[in-house]
């Protein structure tokens, strides 16, 4: 399997995953930075001649090349080149509420809010409850 220039540790893509918990590590300043990433998104086209229904489906997201959603870390790799930088794959989830509970836990442990190292400025998401 291509993971671009991710490194996995955690196995293959289970199949019901919608996305991944990622760790970018800068290996010159040791500055690192905690987020998650969808797999796949939603798409939609306008519906057919004659019909009412949009048409649906998912389309691969650029996951094998992101390189985060943080500016600064967007600056720091676009100067020194993404050979600086670790791109981890820490866990893989298989909902969206999962994938922000996972990125929300994974930076509240790691302090990354409150550490220099860290170029984590936010966290934030939805989180939903399955009662069962």
């Amino acid at each position: 399997m291509d993971y671009g220039h991710w490194t996995n540790t955690v196995g293959d893509i289970p199949e019901e995953c919608i996305g991944f918990i990622y760790r970018i590590t800068n290996n010159i300043n040791n500055r690192k930075y905690i987020g998650k990433k969808l797999l796949k998104f939603k798409t939609s086209k306008k519906p057919l001649k004659g019909r009412v229904n949009k048409r649906r489906g998912t389309k691969e997201s650029d996951w094998r090349t992101y390189t985060g959603s943080c500016n600064q870390l967007n600056e720091d790799v676009a100067k020194q080149g993404k050979q600086d930088f670790k791109f981890e794959i820490l866990s893989w989830c298989k909902s969206k509420s999962d994938l922000s509970y996972e990125e929300m836990k994974q930076i509240i442990l790691a302090n990354a809010l409150y550490g220099a190292d860290y170029y984590n400025e936010y966290v934030g998401g939805r989180v939903r409850i399955r009662k069962v």
